[in-house]
């Protein structure tokens, strides 16, 4: 029924077409013959060439449209769309524009993400001193490469983190240790916890096990000068009681 309504208005438009060109005609002084001719090999031709050009441009288009898609099922590692045998030209044309502008798309988002992802990575293995994940940046990922990617990332982003604690809890320790024992930072390694950026010190697992020695030397020489500490005090005191020295004296001696 469409199709008829459509042949009505096509028929209609070209009644008043022709009605529009024979009043010019008339003026011009045309001759029926020539009118004729005109008619013949002008108007229906040039309308059957304008349609026959739209034909090729749309088959051109299906088949750079074709090519394009199987070249980004590829990319993407998709398996391959049928093709549409039962569609009209026309509808076949829209369908395929509107599917390879989907795959590009999603070629442009797994692509932006992998960059992000793979950023990610280089800043967290400049901090962490790892290496990086393997995986070519220089094609599209496929969905799983993506997933792995990202919880590869999640899992160094934790590993960070908790380094990043260990890091800020056992040099709050050793500072006070330092600062108990009057000792001055003399190793390059010693400056760099103390006194080097936070968000700086490389957290790798080296330099966290170096650390952890360095909070247990201190510890130790903590041990050992209360060890001293309190053989002296008890030397002291038995001096005291020997030599019976006042209480006072004692109280007065007790502060130091």
């Amino acid at each position: 029924a469409r199709s008829e309504v459509l042949a009505a208005e096509a028929a209609s438009c070209l009644n008043r077409a022709m009605a529009t060109l024979r009043d010019i005609w008339e003026e011009i002084g045309i001759s029926e013959e020539q009118r004729l001719e005109r008619t013949d090999t002008n108007l229906l031709d040039m309308m059957v060439a304008e349609e026959e050009s739209l034909k090729e441009r749309l088959l051109k288009s299906i088949a750079l449209c074709r090519k394009e898609q199987d070249s980004l099922c590829r990319e993407l590692q998709l398996s391959p769309f049928e093709t549409e045998e039962a569609s009209s030209i026309l509808q076949m044309e829209k369908n395929l524009r509107t599917r390879v502008e989907t795959l590009r798309k999603c070629k442009r988002d797994r692509t932006q993400e992998l960059k992000a992802l793979h950023e990610q990575d280089q800043d967290l293995c400049d901090i962490l001193c790892t290496s990086p994940f393997s995986i070519d940046t220089g094609s599209v990922p496929s969905l799983e490469d993506l997933d792995r990617y990202r919880r590869h990332v999640a899992s160094l982003n934790s590993l960070k983190e908790q380094r990043r604690e260990e890091f800020v809890s056992t040099k709050r320790q050793v500072i006070l240790l330092m600062e108990e024992l009057d000792h001055t930072p003399d190793t390059s390694f010693e400056r760099d916890v103390v006194c080097e950026d936070e968000e700086a010190f490389c957290l790798s697992t080296d330099n966290i096990a170096a650390l952890r020695d360095l909070l247990q030397q201190l510890e130790a020489r903590r041990a050992l000068n209360e060890a001293v500490c309190a053989e002296l005090r008890a030397r002291i005191i038995l001096l005291w009681e020997r030599l019976k020295i006042p209480q006072e004296e004692r109280d007065a001696s007790a502060v130091h």
